[in-house]
């Protein structure tokens, strides 16, 4: 009698539950290193060469030029003489989003009142993890200001705003947040407490946390929920935020926040808007 045939030998890693099939890890890669791509492109840098990917990505020149050759398929990068800009294809992503985000008259007008009245930067964050997004701005008149540019992610460990928007966040977020600071997971506490202060208050303030010499004020909007839903700042140099004018631009800016808070804002995505 012939011995009982044995089972074959599977080649390659033994699978783990639960975890994606390598085709849909190779494709999330894909995106991964697609995006660190465009994300290389700038108002300072707007052509990147093949070289400049590699680089900054490390990633090896055939894989490189693969992943460009599709974005450029795709509309997302055109080549140039000297390398890769943005492409055509962005710009009707870009008129989708600006559409998708603009904000309601009332609200825009809201903010360049603000703006006239205390010659201050107004801007407008809200929450993305772990950042915070400016989604709008009205500019200082005066030559000396601060101005980030819409669509700018800053930071959550320090600044007026970043109190303000973290009123409602639970420990897990603030854990993350202060390990992505400077400062590392002891943060959680200096965050609590100037969260803590701003919800007393009603307004938070900041002078140098992020940069030196910068200041802002902030106060929280709030939607139907109860819950905060995004951050209204006046920001500027130091010197012209002292203890009395602080106080002056919160008061302007609750009552901004409140009149954008009593028509219902959520969202810039809001059809009610």
């Amino acid at each position: 009698m012939s011995p009982a045939k044995r089972p074959e030998a599977r080649s390659g890693p033994a699978e783990v539950p639960g975890a994606p099939p390598a085709g849909d890890a190779q494709g999330v890669r894909s995106v991964q290193r697609a995006i660190e791509i465009m994300s290389l492109l700038s108002e300072e840098r707007p052509v990147v060469s093949v070289r400049d990917i590699v680089e900054a990505t490390g990633l090896a020149k055939t894989t490189v030029i693969r992943l460009v050759q599709t974005l450029e398929q795709n509309g997302l990068l055109w080549a140039a003489p000297n390398g890769y800009l943005p492409g055509p294809g962005l710009w009707r992503w870009a008129h989708l989003a600006r559409s998708s985000w603009e904000l309601p008259p009332e609200t825009r007008k809201a903010m360049r009142d603000l703006g006239a009245r205390r010659r201050e930067t107004v801007n407008l964050y809200m929450l993305r993890d772990i950042y915070r997004v400016c989604v709008a701005q009205q500019e200082s008149p005066q030559p000396l200001r601060h101005v980030v540019h819409v669509g700018d992610e800053l930071p959550l460990w320090a600044g007026a705003s970043s109190k303000a928007l973290l009123r409602d966040a639970p420990d897990s977020l603030l854990r993350r947040v202060a390990l992505s600071s400077p400062y590392g997971e002891g943060h959680v506490k200096r965050l609590r407490e100037w969260i803590d202060e701003a919800a007393h208050q009603g307004w938070a303030v900041s002078h140098g946390e992020r940069e030196d010499g910068l200041s802002a004020v902030a106060v929280p909007v709030i939607g139907r929920s109860g819950a905060v839903v995004a951050a209204l700042s006046l920001s500027g140099p130091t010197v012209r935020f002292p203890d009395d004018v602080v106080r002056e631009f919160a008061e302007d800016l609750r009552q901004v926040a409140r009149e954008m808070s009593e028509r219902g804002f959520d969202h810039p995505l809001s059809p009610t808007h």
